[in-house]
């Protein structure tokens, strides 16, 4: 049977409104490849390529619900409604240059359209043509995150007209949050230093860094420009601070190195597209962790139309279609970043744990060993290799591939605990249980009462009838720092099940199927405590619950015989023993 632990720890714990958006008119070549087969699109069909498009949006396919609304504008090319949706799904899939078209369209219908004035005014900044470029920006605002991006986006097009201060001027009169302060220090800066106006650039620098020191694009604008007219040692204490709160980025340990070796580093942006471009990527990077899914795709894909190999931008491109749940389109993102890049080794990893996550996990090994092969102590490499051979239950080999991610770090520290932990459900599932125990052991020294150990180690001694006491005090203060989390509460509940405590065990087992109400496990384990209680048409049930809700193979032959022939007399001997050590006690 599968452990009741295990296929739950699979990966450690690891304020923006919807805008209305609009478009328009017929397919282009560039969708061929990506469409959907001619069987699926009917041309003579708008009803039927409608409501496949209005699927394709809830699944979030973008290129399949573009192909799908402009075959709809094949029949109807003036509907505003299908050209909004249209632009807008043109647009999410990343081609700006077709959007910047139908945003043409659009505005003949709606000129107020403020995400369409957003595209061409993107379109005009990267022609270069800077006062169209204001012109339009200047009528995309629309509340605190548009505001500040039409701001800075038009504060560059002033820039890339050779005026300076004009450029500055305009993005400091802009008044709204405290956080708008950052973006306008770092971005004054950057206009400043590629104008080669030093002492201003550093002033605002400073300020954008005394703001937020973690912040990772201030940080190399600073500690750039501090190589070039603070001297080695002042930009490197910039990058050792960095590291420390955030260590081995690998931008950061690139240039560190650069700089130690003598290097005067360039400017972080190297023209006006390129500092809008850093514009959309760093409002659009900040607004994708805050709930802002749908405007952060349009600014990172407008980010990366106008600077295509902005490593940070595809990053957090592929990030975003991570948290929508498109690894396929994560892995594109990845790919796009070059083997050049100090983000190459970051993106190979990421598309390797995509890749298993569409079960091309042959595809995701190699990856990873290749990644090894140039790096044998590469410990995020080999962790992840671990994770994969761990989801696919190859114990014997995730316990090996974590023994040589642990060999990596001679002095563990407090968060490598995960690494022992780790290993330590790889030796349990593959039958080394001294291993695994001597494991958990040493992640609770680094890490003492971490909840996930505590339930683990505390679970498995008490399913081994060894150290019951202790197990079930260790499984109660993982519940008492987790009480809402179901697997945990299931982990207590079994083990009074475990110790023939029944009345207890129903308890707790009820409480965690109202926590996880489709967990397979947690529904066979409260059947298996009814029974014992003798409420045995409750038992059924859930034990019927369990069978629907997808088991392991192993479980569902066992639900199978328990539907059939119910469980067989309490034999355990766990309960008995916990009884004769209490009446030892004298408890």
């Amino acid at each position: 049977m599968t452990h009741p632990l295990l296929y739950r720890h699979a990966a450690v714990i690891g304020a923006v409104a919807m805008l209305s958006l609009s478009a328009a008119a017929a397919a282009p070549a560039a969708y061929a490849a990506q469409a959907p087969s001619q069987q699926d699109v009917l041309p003579d069909n708008a009803a039927g390529n409608y409501l496949a498009a209005r699927h394709a949006g809830v699944e979030r396919d973008a290129a399949a619900e573009a192909t799908y609304y402009l075959n709809v504008l094949k029949s109807d090319p003036h509907n505003p409604d299908v050209l909004s949706e249209a632009f807008l799904s043109v647009l999410t899939d990343g081609d700006v240059d077709h959007a910047a078209k139908l945003a043409d369209k659009l505005l003949q219908v709606d000129h107020t359209d403020r995400i369409a004035r957003l595209v061409i005014g993107v379109r005009a900044l990267k022609q270069r043509q800077y006062g169209l470029a204001r012109q339009d920006f200047a009528q995309s605002v629309h509340g605190p995150v548009t505001d500040l991006t039409a701001a800075l986006l038009s504060a560059w097009a002033t820039y890339g007209s050779g005026d300076v201060r004009g450029a500055v001027d305009e993005m400091d009169r802009l008044a709204g949050p405290d956080w708008y302060g950052i973006f306008k220090d770092l971005h004054a800066g950057l206009m400043f230093d590629l104008a080669n106006r030093k002492k201003e650039a550093g002033k605002r620098y400073a300020s954008a860094y005394k703001a937020d020191s973690t912040a990772l694009r201030t940080v190399q604008a600073y500690g750039r420009y501090l190589s070039r007219n603070g001297g080695k040692d002042a930009a490197l204490k910039v990058y050792r601070d960095f590291d420390k709160q955030l260590p081995d980025h690998p931008l950061i340990q690139q240039e560190m190195k650069e700089i130690a070796d003598g290097a005067k580093l360039p400017p972080l942006i190297e023209s006006a597209p390129a500092g809008a471009a850093e514009a959309l990527y760093g409002i659009g990077a900040s607004i994708s962790r805050r709930g802002g899914e749908d405007l952060a795709l349009i600014y990172l894909q407008l980010a990366l139309y106008l600077e295509p190999s902005h490593g940070m931008a595809l990053l957090s491109l592929a990030d975003l279609y991570e948290t929508l749940k498109k690894p396929d389109l994560a892995i594109k993102a990845y790919e796009r970043i070059p083997a050049s890049s100090p983000l190459a080794r970051s993106a190979q990893i990421q598309s390797a744990i995509d890749l298993d996550a569409l079960d091309r996990t042959d595809e995701a090994k190699k990856r990873l060993d290749h990644v090894i092969a140039e790096h044998p102590k590469d410990t995020e490499a080999l962790m992840a290799l671990g994770n994969v051979e761990r989801g696919r239950k190859q114990f014997s080999a995730c316990a090996d591939t974590y023994g040589k991610a642990i060999a990596t770090v001679p002095n563990p520290e407090k968060s490598n605990w995960v690494m022992f932990y780790f290993r330590g459900i790889c030796y349990e599932r593959s039958d080394q249980w001294p291993s695994a125990e001597a494991d958990m052991k040493k992640a609770l020294e680094l890490f003492p009462d971490q909840p996930l150990v505590l339930n683990y180690l505390g679970y498995s001694w008490v399913d081994k009838g060894m150290h019951l006491e202790q197990g079930m005090d260790m499984i109660r203060k993982a519940v008492e720092q987790r009480p809402d989390d179901g697997y945990i509460v299931d982990s207590l509940g079994w083990a009074y099940f475990r110790t023939g405590n029944y009345d207890e065990a129903v308890k707790n087992l009820e409480r965690a199927v109202l926590l996880k109400p489709d967990d397979p496990t947690i529904n066979d384990h409260l059947g298996d405590a009814y029974w014992r209680v003798g409420r045995t048409l409750e038992a059924h049930f859930q034990w019927a619950q369990a069978k629907d809700f997808g088991p392991e193979p192993d479980e569902l032959a066992s639900l199978q015989k328990k539907l059939k022939d119910g469980l067989p007399p309490d034999t355990s001997s766990a309960a008995d023993a916990l009884k004769t050590k209490k009446e030892g006690n004298g408890g």
